[in-house]
């Protein structure tokens, strides 16, 4: 199966039956990152929690009691 990903525009190939490839197939809506651009962005991301410019915003979760 071939993969393009959404920063560069790279074509990769991944086996077909390797759960990535199912994950791209099941959800339409999942995006594929080359490993060149996966790694990238770790590294800024952990850069930037080291430097203190890093939020994380997490849902509020609310529990509903069924009465």
């Amino acid at each position: 199966m071939r993969a393009k990903c959404i920063l560069c525009d790279q074509v990769d190939k991944i086996e077909p039956f390797s759960l990535l490839a199912k994950q791209l197939r099941k959800k339409r809506k999942l995006s594929y990152l080359c490993d060149d651009c996966s790694e990238r962005i770790t590294q800024q991301t952990n850069e930037r929690k080291k430097d203190g410019n890093f939020n994380l915003y997490k849902e509020e979760k609310t529990e509903d009691y069924i009465r």
